[in-house]
């Protein structure tokens, strides 16, 4: 290597090196600070957190939540991407049903399963007490509290993350497979256990392995639902072990381990089960063509998905929000708008819709350049081995690792020197940028390797410096992938509960920390009002989203 050359090389490891610093101190940081916390003094957060007498019952339940509502998203996030490939031309608008409950703040179709399946007041269970064989009961059938309708709602929930991997995946099964095996006489429901599946599987380990990092650390229906009935999981212990008195933050630290360890084993698992992905390539070039065929049963398929996964929950919203109280009976002569208008009077709230607009647009601010750099530097920067090794790992970090440890982390690192920033904007926007740079770095990761280098090097022949050509070349042809980046992340950020609920205070709230406040206080058409306001802003966020992002944006979630 010439001298020249070498002097080039140092260059841009100056130029990465302080990036990958900074990353490093914002992602990993406060991972060894709860585990160093954890091991103090003889391992004190483990024997505190491990030693407690319902702790085996955490873990189990803990792991029934994971495992079943992988189950149940599997299955459902499966039969609903087959259905919407199978779905009539005219039909074609409810490809977007299994991806709203995404869109929707899961704070709001959490609260809305409870104003319908409350074992007293829930508006479902009123109408089932009507039936003959459930006339005699005070309360239930159903008891939304319970762990199995926690898990069920868990499912439900994490099935438009399944929907999403498997459709991609269904798009590029050439129709072809399909017709030889119907040729040779196979069924539908032969085809789609032979070929289809199969021809699945990468979709279905990625699928599967985001589901089971999200069931693991599940935290919204658990905190929300599992208070009444003492149903506890390892996400919940540490939030409970670091807002109760007295605060035990080596306890959180050692409840979040598991979580950290079988993330871990999940990605490597991953690459693990997967090996040779050409065995699963199924473009056949020019002759490809998609999965054909449509069905009316497809069409009911997804429609009775929506109904209930999204439908019902924010009827149950929308009519608690239109009334004084929730007691579970109903007249025109209740409904009301004071619910509405109380949003305005009561103390907080504006104020916690600004707070997450405002933290949320910063975040994504930062993550943006972030995001290119750290895709530049993976693409582009071949001889700095080392230096793209270590960006990859820090910015995955925060995808298999559960929010609410990222949270926790936070609260501990900047309550004390030489950063105190608890209680401001500022450490809310630094765990959203945290929670944020996966989806920056990795569409701009996806974008730059499909752009090739030939225009980058055609600029140069022209004469162009690397200046110049980033930003008469490479950054105009980002344009919509950035524009994306920018929409997704807000609508993500705009209703982020987790990690927001251990680092606000009290006078530093967002939306969905303010929501838990009054559900905690019983203040239910409040919350009502309130699950519908998130929606609306988040709802304008998908609107922006579509108008600068186009309108198959949602697909890029």
């Amino acid at each position: 290597m010439t001298g020249l050359g070498s002097k080039a090389i140092w260059r841009q490891r100056l130029i990465y090196l302080p990036l990958i610093l900074v990353l490093g101190y914002l992602v990993v940081w406060p991972l060894i600070k709860l585990q160093t916390l954890a091991f103090e003094n003889g391992a004190r957060g483990y024997r505190s957190q491990y030693g407690r007498a319902d702790i085996l019952d955490t873990l189990q339940t803990t792991a029934a939540l994971a495992f079943f509502s992988l189950v149940i998203a599997m299955v459902c996030g499966t039969v609903l991407a087959f259905a919407t490939s199978r779905l009539p031309r005219r039909m074609g608008f409810l490809r977007l049903v299994p991806i709203l409950p995404i869109v929707i703040p899961s704070v709001a179709n959490v609260v809305g399963f409870a104003f319908l399946l409350s074992p007293g007041p829930g508006y479902i269970n009123i109408l089932l007490r009507m039936l003959p064989w459930w006339s005699d009961l005070q309360s239930g059938p159903v008891n939304v509290y319970s762990p199995t309708w926690i898990i069920i709602i868990t499912g439900f929930s994490l099935t438009s993350f399944v929907y999403l991997f498997v459709s991609a995946g269904m798009q590029n099964i050439s129709g072809e497979h399909l017709e030889a095996a119907q040729i040779s006489g196979s069924t539908t429901i032969g085809t789609f256990f032979k070929i289809v599946l199969p021809l699945l599987r990468p979709s279905l380990i990625y699928g599967a392995g985001v589901a089971l990092l999200l069931g693991l650390g599940q935290f919204t229906a658990p905190l929300l639902l599992g208070q009444n009935e003492g149903v506890k999981v390892l996400a919940t212990e540490m939030y409970l072990r670091a807002s109760e008195s007295p605060i035990n933050f080596a306890a959180a630290a050692a409840a979040g381990s598991p979580l950290v360890v079988v993330g871990i084993l999940v990605v490597f698992g991953q690459k693990v089960l997967l090996g040779n992905q050409s065995r699963f390539v199924t473009h056949g070039g020019k002759s490809f063509a998609p999965v054909g065929g449509s069905s009316p049963w497809a069409a009911v398929i997804v429609a009775v998905y929506g109904l209930v996964a999204l439908v019902l929950p924010l009827a149950g919203v929308i009519i608690v929000s239109l009334t004084p109280y929730w007691s579970g009976e109903l007249s025109w002569d209740l409904f009301t708008l004071a619910n509405y208008e109380a949003l305005i009077s009561t103390p907080g709230i504006v104020d916690s819709v600004v707070t997450s607009v405002v933290t949320s647009i910063i975040a994504v601010l930062i993550c943006v350049p972030i995001g290119f750099g750290v895709a530049n530097l993976m693409v582009r920067r071949q001889d700095l081995k080392i230096l793209r090794t270590l960006a990859d790992l820090v910015t995955a970090l925060p995808m298999g690792i559960p929010a609410v440890i990222f949270g926790v982390g936070f609260l501990l690192t900047y309550t004390e020197p030489p950063l105190i920033l608890y209680g401001t904007k500022a450490v809310i926007v630094l765990v959203y940028v945290v929670l944020m740079i996966p989806f920056a770095t990795r569409m701009q990761l996806t974008a730059l390797i499909s752009m090739g280098d030939k225009y980058e090097e055609a600029s140069a022949v022209s004469g162009a410096g690397p200046v110049a050509t980033m930003l008469r070349v490479t950054l105009p042809m980002l344009r919509p992938t950035i524009l994306s980046s920018i929409a997704l992340m807000f609508i993500l950020l705009t209703h982020e509960f987790a990690a927001s609920l251990m680092v606000r205070s009290a006078t530093t709230q967002v939306m969905g920390t303010l929501l838990y406040d009054h559900w905690s206080n019983g203040s239910y058409t409040l919350v009502a009002a309130m699950a519908i306001l998130m929606s609306a802003v988040t709802g304008a966020g998908v609107a922006v989203a579509m108008l600068v992002g186009g309108r198959n944006v949602l697909e890029k979630l």
